[in-house]
C-alpha cells in the first residue's frame, strides 16, 4: 500500500469540497491506488500528467472538474511510492502567480526554484 501525506493547503482546500466532490474523489483515489500498487501506468480515465511550470507536480483529474496535485515523496517503507497530496479542487487550483506570470498577468517576481522569466513564458501544460 503506498504511503502518504498532505501538504496543510491540501487539507484546506479538502475541507472546502462539497461532500459529493469528497465521493468523486475516494473513487479516483481508489483507482489511483491500484495503479501505484500496479506498477502500470495510469489509467486514461484519472487523466494524470505533468504540471510544466512545476517539475516534479503531477495533476489527477476526477469528476469532470475536478482536480488534486500531487508529488512523489522519499519512501518511508522501502520499495513502496509516497505519494504527497498538494491541492485539491476545481480547475481554478491550477493558477497562482507563476501562471499568472507566465500569461503576462502581472509582474515578474523571483522565483523561489531560480526559474527565469524566460522558462515561465512557456506553454503552461505538457
Amino acid at each position: 500500500m503506498p504511503t502518504y501525506e498532505a501538504l496543510p493547503r491540501f487539507t484546506t482546500d479538502h475541507h472546502r469540497l462539497t461532500p459529493e466532490q469528497r465521493r468523486a474523489f475516494r473513487q479516483a483515489v481508489t483507482a489511483f491506488v491500484d495503479d501505484l500498487r500496479a506498477g502500470h501506468p495510469f489509467r486514461a480515465s484519472l487523466r494524470s500528467k505533468g504540471v510544466r511550470l512545476a517539475p516534479g507536480v503531477f495533476e489527477l483529474t476526477w469528476d469532470g472538474n475536478g482536480r488534486a496535485t500531487w508529488q512523489h515523496g522519499p519512501e518511508i517503507v522501502h520499495g513502496t511510492p509516497h505519494v504527497i497530496g498538494r491541492r485539491i479542487g476545481t480547475h481554478s487550483i491550477l493558477t497562482g502567480p507563476y501562471v499568472a506570470q507566465a500569461r503576462g498577468k502581472v509582474s515578474p517576481l523571483p522565483h523561489p526554484f531560480g526559474w527565469s522569466a524566460r522558462d515561465l513564458q512557456h506553454v503552461i501544460w505538457r
